[in-house]
């Protein structure tokens, strides 16, 4: 790192944690975000201020005035825009020393085959099952840790799925594609936004404590945070040895 790193970045350095090597493995690393809405938004603008040095963003909507309610990677003048540009061009404000790849899509398997590769970790930032299910599989596939967290309404949840262990449980392992779980999106329940930010920003923390090495990931843990009473379960997640996707 050059004397302008340092001191952008001086503040982790300071942690024993992390120090030079740990903010130069930061700089160094990928993460592959699938959502661009309103869990996306803090955790991108924390991993670009962070130094993670190589960021794609998949998302297939455009701003809308709704979402700036709670969606804080977009403003007012970027309605109508692709939800990547927009994204990409506020990531590129807070650090324009990273590298940014917009795919202005929404993922499918085949897409995912090709992505989640090339990525350290994955931010499932989503707001459908179907996806979350596709990114799951990827991810169990290519064995990448997976980063998961959904919003709804005052509730929010935050779990970390590290594939890279064979005793770690998947998403499917939580949510089987039979279960009796449905999407429940924000335009139809509402959310109440510090919800999103609380989340986003705990998918964050938990992809740069993977990224480093550092501390307790929430790999078999799942927290369930009332935004009402600002009260926080954790539930011990176990791998389901029938499970059809990560059972080996």
């Amino acid at each position: 790192m050059d004397d302008h790193q340092l001191l952008r970045y001086s503040r982790h350095i300071l942690l024993p944690q992390i120090d030079i090597a740990g903010q130069e493995k930061l700089n160094q690393s990928h993460v592959l975000i699938i959502g661009a809405g309103g869990l996306g938004s803090p955790a991108a603008l924390y991993l670009a201020a962070s130094g993670v040095g190589n960021l794609t963003i998949c998302d297939g909507d455009q701003v809308d005035l709704t979402n700036l309610q709670r969606q804080i990677m977009h403003d007012s003048s970027a309605i109508g825009m692709e939800k990547t540009l927009s994204a990409k061009q506020s990531l590129l404000r807070v650090n324009p020393e990273i590298h940014i790849t917009a795919i202005q899509a929404r993922v499918d398997a085949e897409k995912l085959s090709q992505l989640i590769p090339q990525a350290d970790a994955v931010i499932d930032a989503s707001d459908n099952f179907g996806t979350r299910h596709h990114v799951n599989q990827a991810c169990v596939t290519y064995k990448k840790p997976l980063i998961s967290g959904a919003a709804v309404q005052f509730s929010g949840q935050v779990s970390v799925f590290d594939l890279r262990h064979g005793d770690s449980p998947c998403y499917h392992c939580l949510f089987p594609v039979d279960g009796d779980q449905e999407d429940m999106p924000c335009a139809i329940m509402g959310v109440f936004s510090p919800v999103v930010g609380i989340i986003g920003s705990m998918q964050a923390a938990e992809t740069l404590k993977i990224l480093l090495g550092i501390g307790e990931s929430l790999n078999g843990r799942l927290l369930v945070l009332d935004g009402l009473t600002m009260n926080w379960r954790s539930v011990r997640l176990s791998k389901d040895p029938a499970c059809p996707v990560c059972h080996s």
